[in-house]
């Protein structure tokens, strides 16, 4: 019979750097605790507030500077993948659990304020009362496309007559993410037996489903053209988490996503929109280059456990929009819009009856929306973002920064 035994391993001395025997007997020291990526939570951040920018000035240059829905979308899934070493059904039951919640809150607001205003869901629909009302469940589950008017109100009131446009129409993310959450198990599975093809085939389906080819109408069309655009990046995530990316070499990776990305801007030129380069009006250009912008972020992911150098100055900021992101996405673009009816007052001050003070007010108006939001955000995660603490099951928080509580630095050295 052969003799089972356990095998000794080479620990260094503290005191002199000698190579010394551990063995058996000899407790191993603790394995280090996993933690949050910081590099992730960072990269995040920067999606969020690119994305608030974007909504802000409109500037289609910012979706090829930084394809923000791309990188929040590997991102996810990362995490799913990660999260995904618990069975799948509590894994998706927590992710939905955690999306919902939220959801209601601002569905309940934005529907009380578009009824408020006269909207009539059942009215002027070219597919039904019925069928419109059931769309409504949208705003409870985020499966499809819920229905709003384009246009409400007056011209001349407080906001714009498309304000219900820029606050609904932010909740195809909450669709698209839906969809990657259910299929993560299956999209996990099929990636370990041929992760190739699965990575790929999201590319080569929006070169079926966004380029004209074959045209699928109506939302259900927008809805498998969105998961075809993003499915690439979060199987990217996927990736990531399953160590595919470190074990290619980085110079190859680096130089692949160069050339898919100079072919999306390549695409992108000859089949310009509306709003010009701007690459959510061009589902190829948008796939193909997200692709390669995430390959190289995460190829090059340094796996921070805290904040370095001059970033850590910012590391409270990145704490607080990773744990109210959902909120922050939410609820920007309405927050973005509230600003109008504020800075509008400005012009009834009586200082700025002259000219030369509204010409200036004018000028800079922009500048001031753009000051104004972040406040407003701060408000919103202070009003609403504990609900996300709730849909995870946890003690709700004001503003959960990562600053410690009750006792600060002095009670931590005493202990």
């Amino acid at each position: 019979m052969t003799q089972a035994y356990e095998p000794t391993t080479t620990g260094v001395s503290t005191s002199y750097g000698i190579p010394q025997q551990r063995t058996a007997e000899q407790p191993a020291p603790p394995a280090a605790r996993p933690g949050r990526d910081r590099y992730l939570d960072l990269l995040r951040s920067i999606a969020l507030v690119r994305v608030v920018v974007y909504h802000l000035f409109g500037w289609a240059w910012l979706t090829v500077l930084f394809p923000s829905m791309g990188v929040m979308f590997a991102l996810a899934g990362s995490l799913m993948a990660r999260s995904l070493n618990r069975p799948a059904r509590g894994v998706i039951k927590g992710r939905i659990r955690r999306l919902l919640p939220p959801l209601w809150a601002f569905s309940a607001v934005i529907l009380v304020l578009m009824f408020a205003d006269g909207w009539n869901p059942a009215k002027g629909s070219d597919e039904g009362p019925v069928w419109t009302l059931l769309k409504l469940v949208n705003y409870i589950v985020p499966i499809g496309a819920p229905p709003f008017p384009w246009q409400i109100g007056s011209p001349t009131g407080l906001v714009e007559d498309t304000w219900a446009v820029q606050t609904a129409g932010p909740l195809w993310y909450l669709r698209a993410y839906l969809w990657f959450v259910v299929a993560s198990p299956l999209l996990l599975w099929a990636f370990r037996r041929a992760p190739w093809p699965t990575l790929l085939a999201p590319l080569g389906l929006t070169a079926v489903v966004g380029t004209g080819l074959v045209t699928i109408p109506g939302e259900t069309g927008n809805a498998v053209t969105d998961f075809a655009v993003y499915g690439g990046c979060w199987v990217l995530g996927i990736a990531h988490h399953e160590g595919l990316l470190a074990k290619i070499p980085r110079y190859m990776s680096v130089s692949c996503s160069t050339l898919l990305m100079a072919f999306g801007l390549w695409w992108a030129s000859g089949h310009l929109g509306p709003d010009g380069w701007d690459l959510n009006d061009i589902p190829l250009a948008q796939a193909t280059w997200s692709f390669g912008f995430v390959v190289i972020l995460l190829v090059y992911s340094p796996s921070w456990q805290e904040l370095p150098g001059r970033l850590a100055r910012w590391d409270k900021l990145v704490t607080l929009s990773n744990n109210r992101a959902v909120t922050i996405y939410l609820w920007h673009n309405m927050l973005i819009m509230a600003t109008v009816p504020i800075i509008d007052r400005a012009y009834e001050l009586p200082f700025m009856q002259g000219e030369s003070a509204t010409a200036a007010l004018d000028a800079t108006y922009m500048l001031w929306m753009f000051l104004l939001v972040w406040p407003l955000i701060g408000l919103a995660i202070v009003g609403v973002g504990w609900i996300e603490d709730i849909a995870a099951k946890r003690k709700p928080r004001l503003w959960p920064d990562g600053s410690k509580r009750g006792g600060g630095r002095g009670a931590a050295h005493r202990a």
